[in-house]
């Protein structure tokens, strides 16, 4: 049976941890495991520069996979500030498996921008794409001189 030190955790990552994402070398020495997704049960909000995972909702949350050890989960703990910020809790994913995952809970996001497409790699391409639309304002300003 494994000591404390050596128990290992399958952690869900989805905002700024993310490989390529600012804070991913916190990562440096955890097996990477692959692409995941949540149950469709979730929701993801901006909160500038990182996201937050709530429990409540009918969104499948992009993201990684990766298998931690027990210092590398308390070192993250400490950043996250669970529980002071964060919670870390056990979570579902798309395929059935569970793993461990940062969330705040939903009074904690009031007023902040839901990310529909429940991917934080593409929250500006929805924001861009969003504001390209042309209501009919803009379409009538386009025209009027015509």
């Amino acid at each position: 049976m494994p000591t404390d030190a050596e128990r290992r955790f399958v952690l869900f990552v989805y905002g700024s941890l993310l490989r390529g994402e600012s804070n991913h070398a916190r990562l440096d020495g955890a097996r990477a495991l692959g692409d995941a997704k949540t149950a469709a049960a979730f929701e993801l909000f901006d909160l500038g520069p990182y996201p937050a995972l709530v429990a409540v909702g009918a969104t499948a949350v992009a993201g990684e996979l990766y298998e931690v050890d027990a210092k590398m989960l308390a070192a993250l703990d400490v950043y996250e500030e669970v529980p002071r910020l964060f919670k870390r809790v056990r979570i579902a994913l798309a395929d059935g498996a569970e793993a461990q995952a940062y969330t705040l809970d939903a009074e904690q996001v009031r007023g902040r921008r839901r990310i529909r497409s429940g991917d934080w790699r593409t929250r500006f391409q929805a924001a861009q794409s969003a504001s390209v639309r042309e209501g009919p304002m803009v379409r009538w300003a386009k025209n009027r001189d015509r």
